[in-house]
């Protein structure tokens, strides 16, 4: 462990080249909130906005030591990752090829070409991530360039063990709790490793989305395995199946210490922290700050750093975020509405609403017999409780609906 702690410290000292320590920031916001010390570690703020370039750069300095003829690297990833790769190529003058989905929003694919200049080439392959990836490999195997994985590879890991090495040094003493995001688990091993040899009396909660929680996965069967489904909305962290070489460093966490995190109320986190505090994170980036009301009665009074992983985060999802967390919240349902056809009737059902109801959709979906129709209703209101009068006076009424709002096939196909 002691040659960890010297590489992860090396590693740490190495990125000096590139930028310097991202800011350790006590959060006076939250800190009131919870009663604690809570510092945000702001990987969102490095060059590339994400922890990524860490391990991207620490592996490429490493193998082009004990390789020296290795000057071409590949990945496959549509996001943090390409653009950390990317970024490192063009520092070290070296080749890099990046695979990303055919589906990769336009703003990703420019940074990742900014980033890596003339160093790098980027083919688009494949509509699904795991086509992507077949193709970078097989590219990879006949280039006979070496593919850098994101999260399973031991220099990797190391790179992004230097976000420990660096809040140790500016906390000036080990915090009592860290929050780590958790999605391959190339962060999460890495700081896990340096703190348990450099810190051992500083706790840990590992954060991974509901919808992929693949790290506890591997706890209840000892083993990495492959989740049979994924929820892609926070994409950061999103993996199907966590890696074998954090897994290694991970496999003696106490699971009651992996917690989850809905994707809806990581979107209230995420506009709590835009309007507040002015602090942009994408879904992974916010995935530790989302813990912290699940953390409530273990952190008071104490020093909590939250590592905030990244900031890459395209405003045009916006929308998405406000709907989700607005839903998440009880401030927005959607429901189907039986309508009687005759007139006057949707003017008696306005005079249900009331004073802050405000209707944002209304759709009629066809006619389910002679005298009544169907209609898609999205309404939104200022408190949760303001539902619980309008559907009491729907019931009165008489009037036959059925909320959707949290029916993921209805409102897939309605919504």
């Amino acid at each position: 462990m002691a040659d960890f702690v010297d590489t992860a410290r090396e590693a740490a000292a190495a990125l000096r080249e590139l930028f310097p320590a991202t800011p350790l920031q006590r959060n006076d916001h939250l800190s009131a909130r919870f009663g604690a010390e809570i510092w945000l570690k702001r990987e969102d703020l490095t060059p590339v906005r994400s922890y990524k370039l860490r391990g991207a750069f620490t592996a490429m300095r490493k193998y082009l030591v004990e390789d020296p003829g290795c000057r071409h690297f590949v990945c496959a990833s549509a996001g943090n990752h390409a653009q950390g790769m990317a970024y490192a190529c063009r520092h070290f003058g070296l080749r890099g090829t990046v695979f990303m989905p055919v589906t990769t929003p336009q703003q990703k694919i420019d940074k990742t070409r900014i980033f890596g200049g003339d160093c790098i080439e980027i083919r688009l392959t494949g509509d699904y991530f795991d086509q992507t990836l077949a193709a970078a490999q097989q590219f990879c195997a006949e280039a006979g360039a070496h593919f850098l994985s994101p999260f399973d590879d031991a220099h990797v890991i190391e790179g992004q063990a230097s976000v420990a090495v660096e809040i140790l040094d500016q906390l000036g003493a080990a915090p009592g709790l860290v929050v780590l995001p958790v999605g391959g688990g190339g962060l999460a091993a890495g700081v896990t490793r340096y703190l348990r040899a450099a810190a051992p009396g500083t706790e840990l909660r590992y954060v991974e989305p509901a919808g992929g929680t693949s790290l506890a996965a591997a706890l209840a069967a000892g083993t990495p395995v492959t989740l049979g489904r994924v929820n892609s909305f926070v994409d950061g962290a999103a993996v199907a199946r966590i890696g074998d070489r954090p897994f290694a460093a991970l496999r003696a966490v106490d699971p009651a210490h992996v917690l989850a995190a809905p994707e809806d109320r990581i979107c209230v986190t995420m506009l709590e922290m835009l309007n507040v505090e002015g602090i942009v994170l994408e879904p992974a980036g916010a995935l530790a700050v989302d813990a912290l009301p699940d953390l409530a009665g273990q952190i008071a009074g104490r020093t909590v750093v939250c590592v905030t992983s990244g900031g890459n985060f395209d405003f045009e999802r916006l929308p998405e975020v406000k709907e989700r967390a607005q839903r998440f919240a009880g401030l927005k349902k959607y429901f189907v509405l039986r309508m009687p056809q005759r007139p006057g009737a949707l003017r008696e059902f306005l005079m249900l609403l009331g004073k802050d109801d405000d209707i944002t959709r209304f759709e009629y979906l066809k006619k389910s017999a002679r005298n009544f129709g169907s209609v898609l209703i999205g309404i939104e209101t200022k408190e949760a409780r303001n539902f619980e009068a309008l559907f009491g006076k729907l019931d009165q009424a008489g009037l036959a609906y059925r909320d959707i709002t949290n029916d993921e096939t209805l409102a897939e196909f309605l919504i």
